[in-house]
């Protein structure tokens, strides 16, 4: 007996519904044909996919309905292979279009109505490229975007019957080809004749036409028909569009050129590059109101030489007065400015032409800085660490010293005032040695003997007492005055003493005396030799001697000073201090600090 369920008035789109899946899944001798029957209950769920319960199938199976449970079991089988048949396809256009690594089920991600999308060759949606790239497949949308651009291209050239969408098609990149007018090889033409596609060979010719006359022309215009090979495929075309696009020419192009005998075309070529040149540069220096733009002009030479060197010579800057073109010199000046305080900026200095040219343009503040940055590293250079050295006039001195140049007595007086010429000083050291070497020189131009003496002097002042003994070996006899002969002896017997050779040094003291008795200069040596070998008593008696011979008790006294401030040694210093504090206390009373200074280096 057949269960019923009271389903109210019976629809006709029921009834007929009802009677189509009975036909469909074999059931027509099913007896009951009411919508309200248990069998309409159990198709329409097969009907929308909904697997069947036991219960349900063991009425069937009741219901003597075998064919019926077979057709379900059939439907069941085909589901079932085409599910893997999807997956399947799916996983073939994931590998096709790089997105092996999207792994999410493909019943609930988009990815797959995607690729079957690009795959018929269909424009995915800007939403849809988004998608692709919040997913990290960055290779499936450029595919896509390739995609999009081949099925552009089969619309554009009428080849949309052409099924293959895919960017390794040959077809696309013959498409390409055609879109930027390239010619197509051999074997490309052949593919579109065997494809068939007869429209895009035809589109090819038509270009290669088009092309092939304005090479023809290219050739008129830059002189170029001696060329014997016509072909497309010729170098010369793209050397000829390059030149046609104001594109400069290679060498390696003009290498080609002169081995085809193209001089002329060469020729044109670089004046139309001169010319673009000369344009740019009368723009990049403000003249382009100047009416002659050729190449030929002698402006463009000088802006051709300024973009190499900042500076215009005479002859350059009377050919811009002239046609009133000072916008240029006001540029390079400015140019020049610019570099030459860099250069100052970097610890570099500025030679006499670049000073010059500086007080020649009134570029006084860049002066300052030159002289500023120099004299700071010439203080360094010198030793001289007092921060309140004003820069006149010792920055002129130290300059003059670099120079090699003698200073004038003021400057002398200036360093004497500052105490910058003590003994020892690098400064004191250069002046002495300048001096040195003019007097040597002026010994030897002028031939004047008394220049040795002086220059000696100088030498001993420069601490080079080697150069002194150099200047002062010679053989006396040779000189008449005996004045000379002293005053050369005592210099170089304190040479002697100041390499520490007492001996040598006494030698030429004596021979002094025998030369001029009345001179006390050979006294004085004999006073600092006996000094130095610690006989006080001695050094007193040669004093005395040197005083009945005129030299001042004051000046002694001076020199006393000297010799006790310039012994090394710190006892034979205490000693010599204490000698003169017992022999007059009074007098000597200076030599006190020697004795607290000697103290406090024995604490």
């Amino acid at each position: 007996m057949a269960f019923t369920i009271n389903m109210g008035k019976e629809s006709p789109n029921r009834l007929k519904h009802f009677a189509a899946l009975k036909s469909r899944y074999q059931a027509t001798q099913y007896q009951d044909s009411s919508p309200a029957s248990l069998l309409y209950l159990i198709l329409r769920k097969l009907d929308l996919g909904i697997e069947l319960l036991d219960l349900e199938s063991n009425w069937l199976g009741e219901s003597k309905l075998e064919e019926t449970l077979e057709v379900i079991k059939q439907e069941q089988q085909y589901r079932v292979q085409e599910f893997r048949n999807l997956e399947l396809e799916l996983s073939k256009l994931k590998y096709k279009y790089k997105a092996t690594k999207h792994n999410v089920s493909w019943q609930s991600s988009h990815l797959y109505f995607i690729l079957l999308k690009l795959e018929s060759g269909n424009f995915i949606s800007d939403s849809e490229v988004k998608w692709l790239r919040a997913n990290g497949l960055y290779e499936t949308n450029q595919i896509a975007q390739e995609v999009n651009r081949f099925t552009q291209l089969k619309s554009k050239y009428k080849a949309t019957h052409y099924q293959d969408s895919y960017p390794d098609s040959p077809l696309y990149q013959i498409l390409k080809k055609l879109e930027v007018t390239e010619s197509l090889n051999n074997s490309e033409y052949n593919w579109l004749i065997d494809q068939e596609l007869f429209e895009i060979a035809e589109i090819f010719k038509q270009q290669e036409s088009v092309k092939e006359t304005h090479f023809a022309q290219l050739r008129d215009k830059y002189q170029a028909n001696t060329h014997s090979h016509l072909s497309l495929s010729s170098p010369l075309y793209l050397i000829l569009q390059n030149i046609d696009i104001e594109n400069n020419l290679s060498e390696s192009e003009i290498n080609w050129l002169e081995q085809q005998g193209l001089s002329e075309t060469i020729a044109i070529a670089q004046e139309l590059e001169q010319t673009r040149e000369f344009a740019t540069l009368r723009h990049k220096y403000k003249v382009t109101h100047y009416q002659d733009s050729s190449p030929k002009s002698h402006l463009y030479k000088i802006l051709k030489r300024l973009e190499l060197s900042n500076q215009l010579g005479e002859q350059d800057i009377n050919f811009l007065k002239k046609r009133k073109l000072t916008e240029i010199i006001e540029i390079v000046n400015a140019k020049y400015a610019s570099t030459l305080k860099s250069k100052i900026d970097l610890g570099e200095l500025l030679n006499e032409l670049e000073i010059q040219w500086l007080k020649n343009n009134r570029c006084e503040d860049i002066i300052i800085l030159a002289q500023q940055k120099h004299f700071a590293i010439l203080k360094r250079k010198y030793g001289l660490i007092d921060p309140s050295l004003a820069l006149e006039p010792f920055y002129a001195i130290m300059v003059k010293l670099e120079k090699k140049e003698r200073l004038d007595p003021k400057l002398v007086l200036q360093l004497m005032e500052k105490e910058i010429l003590s003994p020892g000083g690098k400064i004191a050291l250069a002046y002495y040695r300048l001096e040195a070497e003019f007097y040597e020189q002026e010994f030897h131009r002028t031939g004047n003997k008394w220049d040795i003496p002086t220059a000696s002097s100088y030498w001993r002042k420069a601490d080079e007492p080697e150069q002194a003994l150099k200047l002062t070996n010679l053989d006396l006899s040779q000189i008449r005055e005996n004045k000379l002969k002293s005053a050369i002896s005592v210099t170089r017997g304190a040479a002697f003493r100041d390499m520490d050779n007492l001996a040598d040094a006494e030698i030429c003291a004596k021979k002094a005396m025998e030369y001029h008795p009345d001179s006390y200069q050979p006294y004085t040596l004999m006073a600092a030799i006996a000094h130095d070998k610690g006989d006080y008593a001695k050094t007193d008696y040669w004093y005395e001697q040197a005083i009945k011979r005129g030299a001042k008790p004051e000046d002694i006294d001076d020199e006393r000073k000297r010799l006790l401030r310039s012994t090394k040694d710190e006892n034979k210093r205490h000693e010599a201090a204490e000698y003169l504090l017992k022999k007059d206390s009074q007098r000597y009373s200076w030599a006190k600090s020697y004795l607290k200074k000697s103290s406090d280096n024995d604490k």
